[in-house]
């Protein structure tokens, strides 16, 4: 018995060592491909080498509140722009297109921000800041935010809310800015609550306010969450007095199934969200670091407009003008040497969202193949236009 029972245990013993020589054979050792313990395992020696150089290529850009679009800007960037110690983008969280203002100009470490077009307009105007564009570059436009305003079915006009508590979200950020400007415009004089928007929601359900507004681009995460048979979008009429630094925008029952009914739409307004920097002098390290950033950027700006990234990417013109504001150096010569391609994907994408806008009111969508040789007869079309003088 004994005898039997040291051959057991000598097998197990023989299993085991061939379980742990295929496990060794096998094992992937982490500092291998994870570039954060790489800068551990040398940290020691060559402390002062591996934090230079993760300085040196790291790129901060300020974002929004955690519910906003211009976070998931932010993580789609980190996502496609990573490359090791090449280049890499850190978002923050943060607070909105007003404090985004303040961080980009003051607050060390931050390289980037994504702000709202209007806000530096509203603070030039109320005498909060003097040729404070002139602080700024723009590394591109990105896309349009549209104008939310969530409120009770008997609230069917903005006209309706005059006189009625609306929440506009904190004074750190944009919506409020743009709400102000809105209803001035239009001559409502509604009661202004910075509330945050979650907050705002559980009061505005339980009646306590008549309605909150949100700016941000569609779909939005918080918006997409609101399932409640009582609460509706109010329309917002492109009025004359809104058309100088607004733009025609609509929510649809695709943006917001829970919301909208399908087929049907809501018209609103947008206002363009930008990226822009500090307008540091040429020559210098964040200058350089922004410069790298562009670079890859606008190199993968395609990768960007497809999925899984967030559908406002395919807003995106990197060579759309911005009116009052200065482009970064780096970005408009880039655009420059690449003018041809541009327009190129520009006329490419301008056609997939004509041909998807059609084929929504059509019958099924066009075969890939179909896609390009339809893409290839428009641009030989465009060719033959006459140029406009």
């Amino acid at each position: 018995m004994a005898k039997q029972s040291w051959r057991l245990l000598a097998a197990a013993l023989a299993l085991l060592g061939f379980v742990t020589m295929a496990w060794a054979e096998t094992e992937v050792d982490p500092g291998a491909v994870s570039d954060g313990l790489k800068a551990i395992f040398k940290y020691g020696p060559g402390t002062h080498e591996t934090a230079d150089r993760l300085n040196s290529n790291t790129v901060t850009i300020m974002t929004g509140t955690i519910a906003g679009t211009y976070v998931q800007f932010g993580a789609d960037l980190a996502s496609a722009l990573d490359n090791g110690d090449q280049l890499r983008v850190l978002p923050i969280i943060g607070r909105g297109s007003v404090q985004g203002v303040a961080d980009i100009l003051f607050l060390k470490g931050v390289d980037l921000g994504i702000v709202r077009s209007d806000t530096l307009d509203y603070l030039e105007k109320r005498g909060y800041a003097n040729n404070i564009k002139k602080q700024f570059t723009f590394i591109t436009k990105l896309y349009n935010e549209e104008m939310h305003v969530l409120a009770p079915k008997s609230i069917r006009t903005l006209a309706d809310l005059e006189g009625k508590t609306v929440a506009v979200d904190l004074p750190n950020g944009g919506t409020f800015v743009t709400s102000i400007i809105v209803f001035e415009r239009l001559g409502i004089h509604a009661n202004f609550a910075y509330i945050e928007q979650r907050l705002a929601y559980e009061k505005l359900k339980k009646g306590e306010i008549d309605a909150m507004i949100s700016v941000q681009g569609k779909p939005s995460k918080f918006n997409s969450g609101v399932k409640d048979e009582n609460l509706h979008f109010v329309p917002v009429d492109y009025a004359k007095s809104l058309q100088p630094d607004f733009l025609p925008a609509q929510l649809t029952s695709e943006d917001y199934p829970n919301m909208v009914p399908k087929g049907e739409r809501i018209d609103t307004i947008a206002v363009p969200a930008v990226l822009a920097a500090y307008n540091w002098a040429p020559n210098t390290e964040r200058y350089r670091r922004l410069a790298r950033f562009v670079d890859v950027f606008f190199n993968k700006i395609a990768a960007l407009q497809q999925p899984p990234f967030h559908p406002k990417w395919k807003e995106v013109a990197l060579n759309a003008p911005l009116s009052g504001w200065s482009r970064f150096r780096p970005a408009q010569e880039w655009l420059d040497r690449n003018s041809s391609t541009m327009a190129s994907a520009d006329a490419r994408r301008k056609f997939d969202q004509f041909l998807g806008d059609n084929q929504v009111r059509a019958s099924a969508p066009a075969k890939p193949e179909d896609r390009e040789a339809l893409f290839r007869q428009f641009l030989e079309w465009q060719k033959n236009q006459p140029v406009a003088r």
